[in-house]
């Protein structure tokens, strides 16, 4: 079992039940502390920190991540975020009138509204697909998902697990049938790195992004973009620095555009190689497992404490590392406040269109007791609140 001294490595106030790593991530103190290092190594000499020392270690830290995810270095670009790399990529994306990108209706909100954006402005049509719940088979996912594909669609958008319902879509699948198809895909990766085994090489996405502050625990604001060579010169730079037609180009345009963005901190970029270690040190492998049988075992007593379904079979094919709960609840963000200021539970209780999901996370320093926590609140609110009803 995840021993005492791993859940002491993290910086989380000890007076809160946190079962909301899928948010933001939480940082470990090792981390934490080599992310402040960098800090004070920027302050105490800016100028050779940011021109020389700190682009080298930006170069470790990608190379780093590359080995880590099986994809070539220059293939990746630190970024601060998952919407920010689904910014660059929807603003450049080369849609004509007409066109149409391809989804599901259970998309992160941020990244959702931004292609919306985008498919408006090209006059293109944005395509949500509806997606039956509860889920069943990866296969009848495939099948309901490519009904709403056409000879107009030139991009599918589709979350590896998604936020508000924490499922893993059988985004290997899709990129198969997508290939044959001769579309191109981007995954919306942000909850996978450290919660599924990511090979980009063998997963053939043409575009992924993942978010390092969630599940492989870096510092907040770190988050990769990963983009197939054969496509990187579609996409422009969100931000026009010294990369464009840069004095002294590198090998990469690829890297140019998108790393050089001029003055900023990137610390928590260069953090990943300390990142990486601190996993292997602590076989994180067997710390995931651990942490999803967690999910998995609680999860059907949840649902009947609520009497509500899981929103798919509880198994690895569909939950991991998160597991929501359709709730009956007319105010969320009431319930949500109650959980925290009373209880002092950390929890998400999210809406997402007509649908209520209270979504727990188990990461390394969650334990049963913190599951338990959570029941006996909830349990306490359906006896004294109309907040949730069953």
């Amino acid at each position: 079992m995840i021993s005492n001294s791993l859940r002491s490595q993290f910086l989380l106030r000890k007076d809160i039940t946190f079962l909301n790593a899928g948010s933001f991530g939480a940082c470990p103190k090792p981390i934490f502390d080599r992310y402040q290092a960098y800090q004070l190594e920027l302050e105490q000499e800016p100028v050779q920190f940011i021109v020389q020392t700190g682009i080298e270690y930006l170069k470790q830290s990608r190379i780093a991540l590359g080995d880590y995810l099986n994809s070539n270095a220059d293939d990746l670009v630190f970024l601060i975020n998952p919407s920010h790399a689904v910014n660059l990529i929807a603003k450049s994306f080369p849609l004509k009138a007409g066109d149409e990108v391809l989804t599901t209706d259970l998309e992160y909100g941020a990244c959702d509204r931004t292609l919306q954006y985008y498919c408006e402005k090209a006059d293109a049509k944005y395509v949500r697909t509806p997606i039956t719940l509860p889920l069943t088979t990866k296969e009848n996912f495939v099948a309901d998902f490519f009904k709403g594909v056409s000879s107009k669609t030139k991009l599918i958008f589709i979350s590896h697990i998604t936020s508000s319902t924490g499922l893993r879509f059988p985004v290997e699948e899709i990129i198969a049938v997508a290939k044959s198809k001769g579309i191109l895909t981007f995954v919306d990766g942000a909850h996978a790195p450290a919660q599924v085994p990511l090979n980009l090489i063998e997963l053939g996405a043409d575009i992924y992004t993942g978010a390092c502050h969630k599940w492989m625990m870096a510092p907040k604001g770190c988050t990769f973009l990963y983009v197939n060579q054969a496509i990187q010169d579609l996409f422009d730079p969100l931000v026009i620095s010294w990369g464009f037609n840069s004095t002294s180009p590198s090998h990469s345009r690829f890297l140019d555009y998108h790393q050089t963005q001029g003055t900023r901190d990137f610390s928590a970029f260069l953090t990943i190689p300390t990142v990486i270690e601190f996993m292997q040190a602590n076989n994180w492998p067997e710390v995931s497992k651990e942490c999803r049988e967690l999910v998995q075992s609680n999860a059907i007593p949840f649902c009947e404490l609520l009497n509500s379904k899981p929103l798919a079979p509880i198994t690895d094919d569909f939950i991991l590392q998160l597991f929501s709960i359709p709730i009956k609840t007319s105010e969320p963000e009431k319930l949500k406040a109650l959980l925290f200021n009373q209880y002092k539970i950390e929890i998400p209780v999210m809406r997402h269109g007509e649908n209520v999901y209270l979504r727990y996370s188990i990461q390394a320093f969650n334990t049963q007791q913190d599951l338990d926590i959570l029941r006996d609140a909830i349990k306490d609110i359906i006896n004294t609140t109309n907040l949730i009803k069953i």
